[in-house]
């Protein structure tokens, strides 16, 4: 078994080396956050959304189809009914906690979902189009969408026996009352 504090250093670099310029600029926002308002006991929308950025977002280029299931939650919709446009879609994980997780898979991992655009095509330009489009507004209007990653078609095995998505505690219907992510 890997050291944690390894296999987290790891993550982490791995992160910094692929992403430079969006991590650059996720520092940038959030040390302009802790200038504005110094630091509190509750951090606030905007540095609360850079943390989980960090730790735990993953980006989707997809057809709009499947980011319209997503954001609603309609996982039998995205997973079953739209399964052959996942073949269209990019998810690339970000987040170096949701790659530690990963090492060890298991069905409830989610990822906080952030709409890359579609044309994008390494990860170099996924890279400084993210730092173009971050910004304290979009990050405090909360631009994630929940996915439990091991329910992407070709992610996990147990995910060919639709039954897999029946499991309420892993793939939660929309609130009534839960926000519209903002794009």
């Amino acid at each position: 078994m890997p050291d944690p504090r390894q296999l987290a250093r790891f993550f982490q670099w791995l992160v910094l080396a692929a992403f430079s310029a969006h991590q650059k600029k996720l520092n940038q926002l959030q040390a302009a956050e802790i200038e504005a308002a110094g630091v509190r006991p509750v951090r606030g929308p905007v540095r609360d959304a850079l943390t989980v950025f960090d730790e735990n977002a993953a980006f989707l280029m997809a057809p709009q189809a499947l980011w319209d299931a997503l954001i609603t939650k309609d996982w039998p919709r995205l997973f079953i009914d739209l399964r052959p446009l996942w073949r269209q879609a990019q998810l690339v994980l970000f987040g170096h906690a949701l790659l530690e997780k990963l090492v060890y898979p298991r069905k409830p991992i989610t990822a906080h979902v952030y709409h890359a655009q579609v044309a994008i095509n390494s990860i170099a330009d996924l890279d400084v189009w993210m730092a173009q489009d971050l910004s304290v507004e979009k990050l405090a209007g909360k631009p994630f969408a929940p996915l439990p990653v091991l329910g992407v078609p070709g992610w996990w095995p147990e995910n060919e026996n639709f039954s897999f998505y029946d499991d309420s505690l892993v793939f939660r219907p929309q609130r009534l009352q839960e926000p519209q992510i903002k794009r």
